[in-house]
């Protein structure tokens, strides 16, 4: 436990930026994952239209500095480069 008020105070701050970032983690993840699961059924189109909403939960997750700003980057390419690859192998 905390000893001084101040401590006190920023172990409350950082437990409610805590239940923020899980939540916001959980929302580009989750949405990281339709995106996965339409390219794993071979749907391009329906991963083309997730990708959009993809790429919004991971700039904001980056915006928000839940995660870097390269790792989104990083995630949205990698993410581009399959749905891309599913588009053209058709």
């Amino acid at each position: 436990m905390p000893n001084l008020k101040s401590a006190a105070k920023a172990m409350r701050g950082s437990a409610r930026k805590r239940v923020y970032n899980i939540r916001t983690k959980d929302k580009f993840k989750s949405a990281v994952k339709v995106v996965r699961k339409a390219l794993e059924t071979g749907n391009a189109e329906e991963a083309q239209k997730a990708l959009s909403t993809a790429f919004a939960a991971l700039d904001k997750a980056a915006k928000k500095h839940v995660i870097k700003k390269n790792t989104a980057s990083r995630r949205k390419s990698r993410l581009a480069k399959a749905v891309n690859k599913a588009k053209t192998s058709k």
